[in-house]
């Protein structure tokens, strides 16, 4: 079983890591599953082949690089039989080893030997994803193992927790005609999202105070495919601090076959939550239930191919008349680097209201350095990604007492080493 608390500190020392935007997609194996989803085919060159793989650790050249994965492949596999395809990738400072061992996020012990499983290794145990590199390693594993092994190729999915999940997010951006659905398990953007406009049937887990990576993140890719998916924008339930319960939200009116599920759960950085408890525990988890479901509820047909909406969900128009100011009440702004990696680091600012009198809305304005770029913002919104950026308060914590602060974080991309600006902040 996966040792989740003994890996969580050198998680939250390093999990927040960008990557560079993922490569364009080879033209073979893409020309194949674009025909797949279309319906000109339904399984993989291997069906009809007695298979040369066996299960277990396999080498593949990948990029030009020696890279590794391990497959698992049902017991009494029958070659004319078409089987689904799952990959699960490993999190931060985890293996193959250790998500094969788990049963691939135990989702093995319910397939009943229907499905092909494949645990790819990540190089420095991560997927930062640098020039698409993760990407190509996908794709080539998918062709040697579609080459030998019978796959239905409407059935293709990805799964991971926190690194994992960002690696699957990545692979529903930018592979949507070939993957058929992905769960993300306390996932953000950390692999990129080269495309991310097509639609991906997807299901996203995040605990409520994730101490790694908000929760905030999590949402923002759920949101992506409310979007490619053409769904119902809304607001998910989710449960109570200290109810130690999880909430499961079905999106209504998405595109068919395209549907969206969203899990918050009343803990932290875990892939395994236990309702009734706040000790993580692989056997007594009810995610992987829950994405066992999601994946087969799927049928094995390709959905429908219109086009996505091409216009965004209406959303409420913002007021015509400013927000009132909290009169002669004044705000302050003070940065830190919460943590910080090659390529890359997190910041936070503390906006406090050192007045008397309340400030209603509050406006932060900050220089990056040269060559840094903000990838993802959280409890703001803001108008620039480079050089003088400016972030307003969220529709939540725009309202500050006497005394009261609040705070807004940021990843971006650069060295860390040079703090922000010019840093000043003004009410609204």
């Amino acid at each position: 079983m996966l040792k989740h608390r003994h890996l969580l500190s050198s998680i939250v020392a390093a999990a927040v890591l960008l990557a560079a935007t993922a490569g364009a997609l080879g033209g073979g194996f893409r020309a194949m599953t674009v025909a797949a989803t279309n319906g000109t085919l339904a399984t993989t060159a291997g069906c009809g082949k007695a298979p040369t793989l066996t299960s277990g650790t396999r080498t593949i050249q990948s990029g030009g690089q020696n890279r590794s994965y391990i497959l698992r492949i049902p017991d009494g596999y029958d070659r004319n039989r078409p089987y689904r395809l799952i990959f699960g990738f490993h999190w931060l400072n985890g293996s193959a080893s250790s998500v094969a061992s788990a049963g691939y996020y135990g989702l093995a012990p319910l397939s009943n030997n229907s499905t092909i499983f494949v645990a790819p290794q990540g190089i420095d145990a991560g997927w930062a994803n640098t020039n698409g590199r993760d990407l190509t390693l996908f794709d080539d594993i998918s062709r040697q193992v579609e080459n030998d092994l019978c796959v239905d190729t409407t059935q293709r999915f990805a799964l991971g927790w926190s690194y994992g999940g960002a690696m699957s997010y990545a692979v529903a951006c930018a592979r949507p005609t070939v993957i058929r659905a992905v769960t993300v398990l306390s996932g953000a953007n950390l692999s990129g999202c080269n495309g991310g406009t097509q639609p991906v049937a997807y299901f996203g887990i995040h605990g409520l105070y994730d101490s790694v990576l908000n929760i905030s993140m999590g949402r923002s890719l759920r949101d992506t495919f409310v979007r490619n998916n053409g769904c119902t924008a809304q607001n998910p339930r989710e449960p109570g601090r200290g109810s130690l319960t999880h909430i499961t939200t079905s999106y209504s009116g998405c595109r068919p076959g395209y549907p969206v599920q969203w899990a918050a759960f009343d803990g932290d950085h875990t892939p395994s939550p236990v309702d009734g408890s706040s000790s993580p525990n692989d056997a007594r988890t009810w995610t992987s239930g829950e994405i066992w479901r999601f994946f087969t509820q799927l049928p094995s047909t390709a959905p429908p191919t219109t086009a996505p909406p091409t216009t965004a969900p209406p959303t409420t128009a913002p007021p015509t008349t400013p927000p009132p100011t909290g009169g002669p009440g004044t705000c302050t702004a003070t940065y830190r680097t919460v943590n910080s990696w090659p390529g890359g680091f997190q910041g936070e600012v503390v906006v406090a209201n050192a007045s008397t009198t309340t400030v209603d809305g509050w406006t932060v304005r900050l220089t990056l350095a040269g060559g840094q770029a903000i990838s993802s913002l959280w409890n703001g919104t803001h108008t620039a990604t480079t050089g003088d950026v400016t972030v307003r308060n969220a529709a939540y914590n725009g309202t500050l007492g006497a005394n009261a602060s609040t705070t807004f974080g940021f990843t971006a991309t650069g060295n860390g080493a040079t703090a922000p600006g010019n840093i000043t902040c003004t009410s609204p």
